[in-house]
């Protein structure tokens, strides 16, 4: 009786190794999403393969001014890496789409892809003149330049070289 039920307990188990082997060859990994040429990465990030560069996926999430703003960027650690800046007006201008948008947390419609999430619409960027900062508004894809100081609904979106 025991050598029975012995071998049938080795049986079970073999069948169930065999089962989860065959399960697991057959499975495919979540493909990442994507939307035109932007990339949802696993780790927090969005690639453009368009521009190669690398994006955080979503904004520091509050309102900050100019310099806090770029020392957000510098000491931001997304996906592992530390290399990350503050965007130039250019490369926020890649961001925009006109035929997309959706509602920020602050009540403004915002038009870019639905993979990266902007809780506003305006954004900071790294050129500067004197005690004026560059800037970008995601309503409606227009480029200004404001005071450092400002923080009410602006926000920041670290960005890297992908290489």
């Amino acid at each position: 009786m025991r050598k029975t039920l012995a071998a049938m307990v080795a049986i079970i188990a073999v069948a169930t190794l065999i089962g989860t082997f065959v399960a697991a060859k057959g499975a495919k990994a979540a493909e990442p999403a994507k939307d035109g040429n932007f990339i949802a990465n696993s780790n927090g990030t969005v690639t453009d393969t368009r521009t190669k560069l690398m994006w955080a996926a979503k904004d520091n999430d509050s309102d900050i001014n100019w310099t806090d703003a770029k020392a957000y960027c510098r000491n931001y650690r997304g996906g592992g890496y530390k290399d990350w800046r503050m965007p130039t007006q250019d490369e926020l201008a890649g961001l925009y789409d006109k035929e997309k948008a959706y509602p920020s947390s602050c009540g403004t419609d915002v038009r870019l892809t639905r993979l990266i999430r902007l809780t506003c619409h305006w954004l900071w960027a790294s050129e500067t003149g004197g005690d004026a900062a560059a800037g970008y508004n995601f309503a409606d894809g227009d480029r200004f330049t404001t005071s450092q100081s400002g923080a009410n609904k602006f926000r920041v979106l670290p960005v890297r070289s992908g290489k």
